[in-house]
C-alpha cells in the first residue's frame, strides 16, 4: 500500500515537471513594475543609479529573472520612456479634444507639461534628448517627438490665427515654449515651494496670452503687411 502511494506521488511529480516548459522563468516580469522601479531609481540617484541589479532588487526579484525579460539598463530606460510618453500623448490628446477655445488649449497644455517637467524631472531630459534609448526605441523617440511637436504646433498657430498669441513661425514658437517648460525639470526642487500650477502660470504671463485677440490681430496683420513689403 505504502509503495503504491509513493509510485502515485512519483508519477504525479513527473508530469507535472514533463508539463512545465524547462528552461523558462515560472515569474513573469510586469513591465509597469518595472517602470516604476526605474522612475524610483532615476529619483532617488539620477541616471548613474539605474541598473539591472538595483531594478532586480527594487522589484524582489533575482537578477537571472529580470535579465530575461530586460537584458541592458538601455531597455530598463526604453520601458520607461515608452510608458511616460504614452500617458504624455494620451492626455494631450485628451486636452486637444476637451478644450474649446485656441487660448484655452494652449493654457492647459502648458500646464500639463508643467507638471510633467516636475513630476518626471529625474528623466525628462534623458528621454527629450532621446539620449542612451535602444536602437529600436531611439527610432520610435524620434517618430514620437516630430508627432508630439506637431500637436503643439498646430495649437500654437491657432493661437496666432485667433489672436491670442504674437504672431510669429509657429515652429520656432513651439519649440521655444516647450523647450522653456523642459527646462523645468533641470532647475525644479521641491524644497522651493512652487507648484506646477504657479509654474504654467508665469509661462502663460510670459507669453502675454490675451482674452481679447482683436489687438493681436491687428499686429499680427501689421507684422505680415512689413514682411511683404521687405
Amino acid at each position: 500500500m505504502v509503495r503504491e502511494q509513493l509510485r502515485s506521488v512519483v508519477a504525479t511529480k513527473r508530469n507535472t515537471d514533463e508539463s512545465r516548459p524547462r528552461g523558462r522563468p515560472r515569474l513573469t516580469i510586469d513591465r509597469d513594475a518595472v517602470a516604476d522601479a526605474v522612475a524610483e531609481l532615476f529619483a532617488e540617484g539620477g541616471y548613474d543609479a539605474v541598473s539591472i541589479v538595483d531594478t532586480a532588487e527594487k522589484l524582489s526579484v533575482s537578477r537571472a529573472t529580470l535579465y530575461r525579460t530586460v537584458p541592458t539598463k538601455q531597455d530598463l530606460l526604453g520601458i520607461l520612456f515608452e510608458r511616460s510618453t504614452k500617458e504624455l500623448t494620451d492626455q494631450v490628446h485628451a486636452t486637444v479634444a476637451q478644450s474649446g477655445d485656441s487660448r484655452t488649449t494652449l493654457i492647459e497644455l502648458i500646464r500639463l507639461q508643467a507638471a510633467a517637467a516636475v513630476n518626471m524631472r529625474s528623466y525628462m531630459p534623458v528621454f527629450f534628448g532621446g539620449g542612451d534609448l535602444p536602437p529600436d526605441v531611439f527610432a520610435r523617440w524620434h517618430t514620437w517627438s516630430r508627432r508630439y511637436e506637431k500637436i503643439w504646433v498646430d495649437v500654437v498657430e491657432k493661437s496666432m490665427r485667433d489672436g491670442h498669441l504674437a504672431d510669429g513661425d509657429p515652429l520656432v514658437t513651439t519649440r521655444l515654449i516647450l523647450g522653456m517648460i523642459i527646462w523645468v525639470s533641470r532647475w525644479y526642487r521641491p524644497n522651493q515651494k512652487i507648484s506646477p500650477a504657479e509654474i504654467a502660470q508665469t509661462a502663460v504671463d510670459l507669453l502675454q496670452l490675451q482674452n481679447t485677440p482683436t489687438l493681436r490681430k491687428r499686429q499680427g496683420a501689421a507684422t505680415r503687411r512689413n514682411r511683404r513689403a521687405d
